[in-house]
């Protein structure tokens, strides 16, 4: 499954909206995606699953690239 993960890129850093960073990331769970993001010290805010509609949707954003882990 794809999941988004919206992060900051400091462990440390408040979440601020406009700071907010996303990628994207294969994992078999929720649990499992923040797994692989673990050694990269970044604030997970939220993980939000990627299908459908809502999938294709993302395809079309210049910017989406699916993170190799």
């Amino acid at each position: 499954m794809l999941y988004k993960v919206y992060f900051q890129e400091k462990l440390g850093e408040v979440p601020v909206r406009e700071k907010t960073k996303t990628l994207y990331i294969e994992a078999k769970t929720e649990g499992d995606a923040r797994n692989k993001l673990k050694e990269r010290n970044h604030n997970i805010e939220f993980v939000q699953s990627v299908e459908g509609a809502y999938l294709e949707y993302e395809k079309q954003n210049e910017n989406f690239k699916v993170l190799e882990i």
